[in-house]
C-alpha cells in the first residue's frame, strides 16, 4: 500500500475564499509521481466547494442516522456530497465528552454506507507515564469495534494519535509510534485472529520527521497544522516521489 496521507484542516480556514485557495496551492504543487494518496478534510461548510476537485475528500467527523438531530450531519449526506474517508473519535471530539458507544455506532454506520473510517485512538500524557497506553489502546479498540465484523475490520483505518502529541509539537518518537503500532496489531489479533488494518499516526508531524514515521513502519499519516501550511505539507509529500 502506498501511504496515506490525510490533511485535517480541522476549524480552518474561516473564510470559503481562503479554504479554496489553500486547496487549490496544495492541488497545483502536488509532486509529479506521487507515490502516496492525499486526502483533505476540510470543515463540513466547504466540502461541496471543494468536491470534484481533483483530490478525495473526506470528512472530519459524521452522525449515525438522520433525523431530530439538530446540528448534526450524517454519514449518508457526507456520501452525497462526494466524501469517501470519515475520521472517527478523534481526540478533540472526544475531548467534547463523546464516548466509545458514539463512536462505535459512527463507525458501523460509515461501513454500512461504504465510507472509510478512520478510527483514532491515543492516549494521554497522565497514562503513557504511567505505562497505561497498552491497555488504553486495548480498551478504545475493544469498545470502539464492538459488534464490527471480521470481514468489516480491514476496510477500517486505525490512526495512532498520542494525546499528548496532538498540537503540541512534540511529537511521539517514531520508535514508540513503533511499539504502539505493535500493540494494536496485537490487541486485534485478539479480538479478530487478524491485524490486516493500515495504521496512520497523527501528532506534530512535519517534513522534518514525517518519513522516520513511514520508516517506523507507519503507513501514513493525519496531519493537523501542517496541513495548514501547503509549502510544508508538499514537502512532507515529496518524500514520496
Amino acid at each position: 500500500m502506498n501511504p496515506l496521507i490525510i490533511a485535517n484542516w480541522k476549524c480552518n480556514p474561516e473564510t470559503l475564499k481562503k479554504a479554496k485557495k489553500l486547496f487549490s496551492e496544495i492541488k497545483k504543487s502536488l509532486p509529479k509521481k506521487l507515490k502516496a494518496k492525499t486526502v483533505v478534510c476540510p470543515p463540513f461548510i466547504y466540502l461541496k466547494d471543494l468536491s470534484g476537485r481533483g483530490l478525495e475528500i473526506g470528512a472530519q467527523d459524521c452522525f449515525f442516522k438522520e433525523g431530530a438531530f439538530t446540528g448534526q450531519i450524517s454519514v449518508s449526506m457526507l456520501k452525497n456530497l462526494g466524501c469517501k474517508y470519515v475520521i472517527v473519535g478523534h481526540s478533540e471530539r472526544r475531548a467534547t465528552g463523546e464516548k466509545e458507544k458514539m463512536i462505535n455506532l459512527k463507525l458501523k454506520a460509515c461501513l454500512e454506507q461504504r465510507l472509510i473510517p478512520i478510527l483514532c485512538i491515543g492516549e494521554t500524557l497522565k497514562q503513557e507515564k504511567k505505562n497505561q497506553t497498552s491497555k488504553v489502546l486495548k480498551e478504545q479498540l475493544r469498545k470502539g469495534l464492538k459488534g464490527i465484523s471480521k470481514k468489516d475490520i480491514e476496510k477500517i483505518i486505525i490512526a495512532y494519535e498520542p494525546i499528548w502529541a496532538i498540537g503540541t509539537g512534540r511529537a511521539c518518537d517514531p520508535e514508540i509510534a513503533k511499539v504502539s503500532k505493535m500493540m494494536i496489531k496485537k490487541h486485534l489479533r485478539e479480538l479478530y485472529k487478524t491485524a490486516k488494518v493500515n495504521i496512520l499516526y497523527g501528532g506534530s508531524v512535519n517534513s522534518k520527521n514525517a518519513l522516520a514515521y513511514i520508516e517506523a513502519g507507519m503507513e501514513g499519516y493525519i496531519i493537523g497544522g501542517m496541513s495548514l501550511k501547503p509549502k510544508e505539507f508538499i514537502a512532507i509529500l515529496k518524500n514520496f516521489c
